[in-house]
This record gives C-alpha cells, structure tokens and sequence, in this order.
C-alpha cells in the first residue's frame, strides 16, 4: 500500500470515531510535505505499518503500554497539584500496548530526522547512546518523576525562556477563531467540569494546532478569573493507530487515561479523559517544548538522556516491566537498534518523497 492510499484509508476509518474538520486536515497534508520530520511527527498510522515489515527481531521484545506516538518534541511542562514544574511526555494521543522497542526506535528515527535538518547538532551516535543510556539507567536504579526543582535545575532554563512569555502566550490565546457554530455538547460539558468554579463566563474559540492530531477538532475555552486569564482545551480523541494497522476489534480502547494514570510521573491534576475528549490546562508553562524554542546554548546529550530516562518512567507504569526490559537489553548486541533505526529512515523518506509529489501534482 502506498502512502497516499494508507492515508486516505487511515482518515477514512477515523470518521468512524471523529468528525475530522477539512480544513484542518488539508493543513496537515500540507505540513507532511514541508519535510521528512513533519511528515514522520504527521504519520503514526504509517509507522504502524511499516514497523510490521522492518522490525524483525527487534519487535520481539517484553510488551509495555507505550506512548507509540513519541518524537523528540512530544515532551513538555506542566504543574503538578503542589505547584511544582514538571517535565516529561507530552501528550499520550496513540497510547497502545507495543514492545518497548518501538518506543526507543522512534525516539531515534525522530531524532535523526531532526539532526538532518540541523535543529539538533550533535552526531546520531552520540544522541542514540545518550538515549539508551538514560533509559536503562533509569530502569536500573529505579523510576522517578522529573520535578524542574532542586534536582532537575540545569533543566529550568530550557523549560522557561523567552517564547513561553505569558503576554506572548495569551495574545496567542485570545486571537484564537470564535467558535461559529455550537461546539458539541460533550465537549462543552468535559471543558466545564475542568473549571475552576461553576457558572464561570467563557468564550469558546476554535485552535488548530499539533501535527499527528491536526484535524481533530479542539475547542479552548477562554475566562478571566480572579484577576488573570485561564484556559482549558477538549481535544477529540480516536483509537490509537495501532488499531487500524492491525485491525483489532480489540484494540479500539482509548488508554490515555490508563497511561497517564501508570507512568511514573508528577501527575497534572488539569489533564483529564471524559469520554471521547481530553481536557488540559493551557498556560505559558503546561505545553510542548518544541526545538526551535531552545536556547542556543544547551546540552543535548543531556536533553536526549533526560528524554530517555522519562520513557523509561513511561514504560515503568507496566506491570512487571522494569525487570523484565533489563533482561531483555542485556541480551541484545550494542547498537541492536541500529538495523532498524535505518530501515524505518529508509521508508519515510521514500514516503516522504511520494507524499511531497503527490502535494505538488495537486496544485
């Protein structure tokens, strides 16, 4: 199947769960061709497809709830209920049960695309065995949350910068596209109920944003309480991918909750699954860092082992699984994800390509 046809196939079967918003998608169709890491952020469905045929050995490894959708920028800040800073994965949208392999190789494929395109400049050799080295370190010694206080500080400046700028942040907010017609019952009550007090004056506008969700739709709901400004999002949620690619009546199970509820982490008590919609706090300093909001001088070898260390505190939440993902690694050969790594950049470039002619044959 080439990937024109799987997208069409995969956005055609999410109609069964979602009303897409067309205008949206087409704007994610056009961030697919604008390079090989947006196009790779924009594709989880594919990746499922292709994971199938590349892995090999790789995939038979101890299975985990897993993020599946993780890339270098789906990490991000939130406050925990004591107020405090916390860092780690940023949205859990594809959540689905997979080896803890696919997780690692995805960090890495997105990290490789990212160093090609010069938003990371450390070599791949250094970013891959920082991130295997954070995640197994991580495993060994035990899980625990990442609180930006006193034993993540280095970690503070990358999290606090110029760009998350309250004024900057709200004036983003508040030019947001009023709704023009009602948002759907379910959303309006899952936003209500996040809050801070009942009978609160809103308005609701309409936000596009993300790449692998983009034509979802998201409602924000925009109030002025006790002085300042506040915001909550409903984001529509589907299955994860994974249910697709496999066709399993029996994986159509939305686990965001689940995960969010497992992983070792300082929990968002704004973050909340209410039926098919998640709900979160927006604010300056509960969002996705992306790599372009860096500051310019950093260590990335530290970022990327943090990065690791946090999908192990994901991967953590299974049952059973720290022990058994140790012994697992330590039968495999240095550098066992290499093959895979390749074969996975191989394919989305190839795809890329396609896709990339597909879009300019259009217009």
């Amino acid at each position: 199947m080439d990937i024109v046809t799987a997208t069409r196939e995969y956005e055609s079967w999410l109609t069964r769960y979602t009303n897409l918003v067309p205008t949206d998608l087409e704007t994610k169709h056009k961030i697919m061709a604008s390079g090989p890491f947006p196009f790779m952020r924009a594709t989880f469905s594919r990746w499922c497809q292709l994971w199938r045929d590349k892995a090999g050995h790789v995939a038979d490894a101890p299975v985990v709830l897993g993020v599946g959708d993780i890339h270098v920028e789906n990490y991000g800040t939130w406050r925990d209920a004591e107020g405090r800073l916390a860092w780690g994965v940023n949205d859990f949208d594809e959540a689905c049960h997979v080896p803890y392999t696919l997780d690692l190789v995805r960090l890495m494929v997105s990290v490789s695309l990212a160093i090609d395109e010069d938003s990371l400049k450390l070599s791949t050799a250094t970013a891959f065995a920082a991130i295997i080295d954070g995640y197994t370190t991580q495993l060994k010694r035990g899980a625990t949350p990442f609180v930006l206080a006193e034993n993540h500080a280095w970690m503070r400046p990358l999290a606090l910068n110029s760009l998350r700028d309250p004024a900057h942040f709200w004036k983003k907010m508040l030019a947001l596209e009023p709704t023009k017609s009602p948002a759907p019952i379910a959303a309006v009550v899952a936003l209500e109920r996040m809050l801070p007090q009942r009978n609160l004056t809103y308005s609701v506008r309409n936000r596009v944003a993300g790449i692998g969700s983009l034509g979802h739709a998201r409602f924000v709901a925009i109030a002025c309480y006790q002085g300042g400004l506040i915001a909550r999002e409903a984001k529509a949620l589907v299955p994860p991918a994974i249910a697709w690619t496999h066709d399993e009546a029996g994986s159509i199970e939305i686990l965001y909750q689940a995960i969010l509820d497992r992983a070792v982490r300082c929990c968002d008590p704004l973050v909340s699954l209410q039926s098919h919609w998640i709900v979160r706090r927006l604010a300056p300093d509960c969002s996705r860092i992306e790599l372009a909001s860096l500051p310019q001088e950093r260590d990335e070898a530290h970022i990327l082992k943090a990065m690791g260390q946090e999908l192990a505190n994901v991967h953590a939440g299974t049952e059973g699984a720290q022990a058994a993902i140790i012994a697992d690694i330590e039968r495999r050969k240095a550098g066992w994800y290499e093959p895979v790594v390749t074969g996975m950049l191989a394919s989305i470039q190839t795809d890329f390509i396609s896709w990339k002619k597909f879009q300019s044959d259009k217009l």
